[in-house]
């Protein structure tokens, strides 16, 4: 009876918290509170149910997501498509779950009230383009490359137990020229632990060659994408494909959506964060959160000016001579490249919302 009278303005944010097959929603308005929860399958029809539920309390203001590159990337797509903002909710804190125990209706509660609150913020990573293309070759192309490292290392394992006559033909041999002789080996018997041995190096080899060759087609496709959607992270100095690669799949589709290059350096993990309250010394340490494959592609760039590129040379002596450790040089390096980066992304989202 009283419920009627509540005020209501007539503005909700919805809040979900998703999983694997079903996501929960809960419905919150700005002076009202919270109006309703809805559990739905995640299928486009489940989308669709979500959406006009939502829209039959009023005007969306936004929809909060938790996990928006996880479970909530589909929906997430959908809901951008339809045309409502989507911020990312983040995980629930961990305190509020402590101490108001946790259910899926509360994490989607907490999800309203934390994009009402102002916390939920952060524009998601639209899935819908060569970023998301890069990112899905990347998998299978890291994982050939972890898995043939794998294989050598087993390879050269196996062959300090070797007859000495085979060790020295293989004797200081490129990884390529020692897979393609021990691929080559022919053992017709399988009588001793020598015969058990080379049926081993030989398959280990040719499992080498076979990732080999896996890794070097997924880097060319890639290579293909990083020229097509930014040849121009191609062009500065030490920025290779898998570097590039690493920068446009952590930018992902939308790159407008990282507000300023202080943004872009959190995501990478190379921001200064205080490593004291107000009462303490006023000193910075790096911030070791961020995207650790990101952080680790731009440190690789920063090795290679180190080493080949004289602007950087000259700032190294010059910095070195100021007293600064090589690990303070190399983060403010890594600070550098983040702001060329930035600034080579920008033009990217204007020329791409042109041509289409």
């Amino acid at each position: 009876m009283h419920h009627s009278e509540q005020p209501r303005s007539g503005h909700v944010v919805i809040g979900v918290d998703t999983h694997k097959h079903v996501h929960v929603a809960a419905v919150m308005d700005t002076i009202g509170g919270i109006l309703a929860t809805l559990t739905v399958p995640t299928d486009t029809g489940g989308f669709q149910k979500l959406a006009d539920w939502a829209a039959s309390f009023g005007t969306v203001l936004a929809f909060g997501i938790e996990g928006t590159g996880s479970y909530g990337a589909t929906v997430t797509s959908f809901l951008r498509r339809a045309g409502h903002k989507v911020v990312e909710a983040g995980r629930p804190d961990r305190r509020l779950r402590r101490m108001n125990g946790k259910s899926d209706t509360l994490d989607a509660e907490n999800a309203a009230r934390a994009v009402l609150a102002g916390f939920a913020t952060a524009t998601p990573k639209s899935a819908d383009g060569e970023a998301e293309m890069i990112r899905q070759l990347k998998i299978a192309h890291d994982q050939a490359v972890e898995q043939r490292a794998a294989a050598m290392i087993t390879m050269k394992a196996m062959l300090v137990h070797a007859p000495d006559a085979l060790r020295r033909e293989t004797a200081g041999k490129t990884q390529l020229s020692l897979a393609r002789q021990l691929a080559a080996m022919r053992p017709r018997r399988l009588e001793g632990p020598e015969d058990a041995l080379r049926h081993t190096l030989r398959t280990l080899a040719k499992r080498w060659q076979y990732l080999d060759t896996e890794a070097k087609e997924l880097t060319k496709m890639i290579g293909d994408l990083v020229q097509r959607v930014a040849p121009q992270l191609l062009e500065p100095f030490g920025i290779g494909v898998d570097t590039a690669a690493e920068i446009l799949v952590v930018t992902g589709d939308n790159p407008a959506r990282i507000k300023s290059e202080a943004a872009l350096a959190k995501l990478a993990g190379i921001a200064p964060v205080p490593s004291g309250s107000g009462m303490t010394s006023g000193r910075h340490r790096i911030n070791h959160g961020g995207h650790r494959q990101l952080n680790a592609a731009i440190y690789r760039t920063v090795i290679v000016r180190m080493r080949f590129h004289q602007p950087t040379i000259d700032y190294v002596a010059r910095r070195t001579t100021e007293g600064k450790t090589k690990r303070e040089i190399i983060r403010c390096l890594k600070r550098y490249v983040i702001r060329e980066v930035y600034h080579l992304l920008r033009p990217a989202p204007r020329t791409a919302s042109a041509a289409s």
